[in-house]
């Protein structure tokens, strides 16, 4: 049965991206080795909002090949690459379908009302939260209040290049 998965980064104050979605403070750490490799081999299924998508189109060919990418939105997805299905909001229809399909595991990969939508919902599996070096005071926080208490196992940390840490948790 496929997990359903967070593997994102955040400030250390907490935010996804600056208020107007970009996440350039992230450039000078792309070079760092956090086994985002051995992460995708896991994967089969990412799960974005639209945001999101608009956002890794952006970097020009899909990063996202090698899975299926589902994006919740509620408008026509022009041009998207073959491994593209726009989907609806209704979580609770979708993730039984993906669990039941077993397979490889399930990455909510965000945006944060995306991630928030799976948390409240009670299916995340594992969080694997990647704190940056980087204070940036104001953004897109990654958590926000309005969602049921989650009990947490801590699974373990890892400290990279450039101050990275990787914390991860499981659901307890």
């Amino acid at each position: 049965m496929p997990h359903f998965r967070i593997f994102i980064a955040q400030s250390l104050d907490g935010y996804i991206a600056r208020p107007d979605g970009t996440i350039d403070w992230l450039r000078p750490f792309d070079s760092v080795d956090y086994g985002y490799e051995r992460f995708m081999a896991e994967i089969g299924t990412v799960i974005m909002g639209r945001k999101s998508y608009e956002l890794a189109r952006s970097f020009g060919e899909w990063p996202y090949a090698s899975a299926r990418s589902l994006v919740i939105t509620s408008t026509a997805l022009e041009d998207a690459p073959a491994s593209v299905t726009r989907i609806g909001s209704d979580i609770g229809r979708l993730v039984p379908a993906l669990r039941a399909s077993g397979g490889k595991d399930v990455w909510v990969m965000g945006g944060a009302m995306t991630i928030g939508a799976f948390l409240e919902n009670q299916v995340i599996d594992r969080i694997d939260l990647f704190i940056v070096p980087v204070l940036l005071g104001y953004g897109v926080p990654l958590f926000s209040g309005g969602r049921p208490d989650m009990q947490l196992k801590f699974v373990g940390t890892q400290t990279y290049e450039k101050g990275l840490v990787r914390l991860s948790y499981t659901r307890a």
